[in-house]
């Protein structure tokens, strides 16, 4: 096994591989205007810097998000695109199970990140691994506040644990995941859906490791115009 992991879902751009039983190579840079600038570099870097190719890599993890739009579909994007040409699944898995992954936090606990606009992405988990509610977006506050409190520092005192994803426990998330499923499973949770599944609902159902697709958890702000007004004399 030999993971590529990046995420792109907040300020961090964020890149890794590990080999299945640890990161061979990380590399993370906190600019939120350069995702498509800079995470091509940074798979470059961490593919180099581990001692391997493009063409040794079995699986391609995406942070899914969620996150804004513009940043989170690059990586996304990218992830597809190397599934595409490599001939290997592309998988994405919920940014914030990556911070809880990472966290290191006895739970219960809740994972924030920014989601402009003055409201917080959250989910509360009961550990590590197991996520309890969410994904959210909320005013700072209706977010779940009665236990630890784990990521961005904005709006809420007492925040801890990283405060960005890392693409190591991405990568390391995923290498776990991947480990409990079948081929045939592991090929199945790629498998890219038909239609759009961008729902709160569907968000919110979905497994750990799951088809390489956005999270979003508001309408877009682009809207279909409706049907002209009548004008009258």
């Amino acid at each position: 096994m030999l993971v590529l992991a990046f995420d792109t879902a907040t300020p961090a751009v964020t890149a890794a591989v590990h080999d299945g039983t640890r990161v061979l190579a990380e590399s993370t840079t906190i600019d939120a205007r350069r995702h498509g600038e800079l995470l091509a570099p940074a798979i470059e870097t961490v593919l180099r810097e581990a001692g391997v190719t493009v063409h040794d890599v079995t699986a391609v993890v995406a942070g899914a998000g969620p996150g804004p739009y513009t940043g989170l579909r690059v990586g996304l994007i990218t992830a597809r695109a190397l599934s595409t040409t490599l001939g290997v699944p592309a998988y994405g898995i919920c940014t914030l199970d990556a911070i809880a992954y990472a966290a290191g936090v006895p739970g219960p606990f809740t994972v924030i990140t920014d989601a402009r606009r003055k409201e917080l992405f959250w989910a509360t988990y009961a550990d590590g691994s197991t996520r309890l509610d969410g994904p959210r977006v909320d005013k700072p506050a209706d977010v779940p506040v009665e236990h630890t409190v784990v990521g961005a520092r904005l709006y809420l005192d007492g925040v801890t644990g990283p405060e960005h994803p890392s693409a190591g426990a991405l990568a390391a998330l995923a290498a776990v995941e991947l480990g409990r499923l079948s081929p045939e499973e592991a090929a199945a949770a790629a498998k890219l859906p038909e239609g759009r599944i961008d729902s709160v609902e569907a968000a919110q159902n979905r497994a750990v490791l799951g088809p390489p697709v956005p999270i979003y958890l508001r309408r877009p702000d682009a809207q279909i115009p409706g049907a002209p007004k009548k004008v009258t004399a």
